[in-house]
């Protein structure tokens, strides 16, 4: 992602208003930086459009649920905060009601109703979160439009957690890293503070390795990853064959995330 000195000097100026030094900016802009274009690797997997399916027929027990969640939470170093209003989710599970809010009806199966729905952040084509940031520590991939989240430039305005419509933002009120588990800790992927968002990234970091996400690869197919623009891809022939579903379409967001039954 490219950015001229016009664009610089306003991150900068910005940053100075927000209380953050001119190191810390220019420093703020090499994280930016790299963390939008990794090293490139022969083997990375590529797309136009990342997107996910969410195939709920395959998901019948906890434990189908609960392999995805810790194999995000282990790779990611998600911290486990037992107090709700503290706790932190890259990939979690919702009630109908609550994924899909406006869709209730009296008539709607039972089973749907009480159906928990795995959910994420849906790396939107029109991300609202991107557009309030002050310091673009939210931006979107312009490779392939994963919407990322650079926690080295994050000032905990929480702007991005009121824009987004999907509750897919937590924020660290507290140091996160006793709340680790040391045993399973990842040293490969860094580790956050007090004081900043963050979010599912689509494991862009195993992307650059030739590796697919990592709550795709705990799924046993549950989950279908690939490109939205390549019609050739499995996920446009699963979507182009059974009908799908998306959270809040009516927003103009348009998610990359899909649900099929």
């Amino acid at each position: 992602m490219s950015i001229d000195r016009r664009g610089f000097l306003k991150i900068a100026g910005i940053s100075t208003i927000l209380g953050v030094g001119g190191i810390s900016a220019a420093s703020g802009l090499k994280n930016w930086a790299e963390a939008s274009q990794v090293m490139p690797n022969p083997e990375a997997l590529k797309a136009k459009r990342w997107g996910m399916v969410v195939d709920m027929a395959k998901f019948q027990t906890d434990e189908d649920y609960q392999r995805c969640i810790d194999a995000c939470d282990e790779v990611h170093n998600v911290p486990h905060i037992n107090n709700k209003k503290e706790e932190v989710k890259w990939i979690w599970k919702e009630k109908f009601e609550n994924a899909f809010p406006g869709n209730e009806d009296p008539y709607l199966a039972e089973e749907i109703k009480e159906l928990p729905f795995l959910v994420l952040c849906n790396h939107c084509e029109n991300p609202p979160c991107v557009r309030v940031c002050p310091t673009k520590a939210t931006f979107k991939r312009e490779s392939d439009g994963i919407v990322m989240m650079d926690m080295h430039r994050c000032i905990g305005c929480r702007f991005c957690m009121a824009a987004c419509p999907y509750g897919a933002r937590s924020f660290n009120f507290r140091d996160p890293r006793p709340s680790i588990n040391a045993e399973k800790e990842n040293p490969e992927f860094p580790t956050r503070t007090k004081g900043v968002v963050e979010k599912c990234t689509l494991c862009y970091e195993r992307l650059a390795k030739g590796l697919q996400p990592a709550c795709v690869e705990a799924s046993k197919g549950a989950l279908i990853f690939g490109d939205l623009e390549d019609s050739n891809s499995e996920i446009r022939k699963v979507l182009g064959s059974r009908y799908s579903f998306r959270r809040k379409p009516e927003l103009g967001t348009q998610p990359s995330v899909y649900y099929i039954f």
